[in-house]
């Protein structure tokens, strides 16, 4: 597959793996994150801070080390880029229903 190719640049779902080579880390995450969708990113490593710098530079909604489509009602889900709108589960997912008044009174 080549970075260019439609099938690279569109958000698809399905049972898909994209697999590129890459010659360091910051390749690698430059890949990730040229599209301009953003729902999820799954990364494998054995090396912790390495995932931890992965985790925080990969421009997704989602990011899962050494596991893929993990899902929890209590943690927020929505993408980055083009994908999604909002978020939601969590309070984050409450959050669109909700509209913040404030009131003041003197009885």
């Amino acid at each position: 597959m080549d970075p260019g190719m439609r099938l690279y640049q569109q958000e698809i779902f399905g049972p898909v793996v994209t697999i590129l080579p890459f010659d360091d880390e910051d390749e690698a995450v430059a890949l990730a994150n040229d599209t301009t969708y953003g729902l999820a990113a799954t990364a494998w490593t054995e090396n912790l801070g390495r995932a931890h710098r992965i985790m925080r530079r990969l421009q997704a909604g989602s990011v899962q080390v050494n596991c893929q489509l993990v899902f929890d009602h209590d943690v927020p889900f929505g993408g980055y880029k083009q994908s999604g709108w909002g978020h939601e589960f969590g309070k984050e997912g409450l959050e669109i229903y909700l509209k913040t008044k404030s009131v003041w009174a003197q009885l």
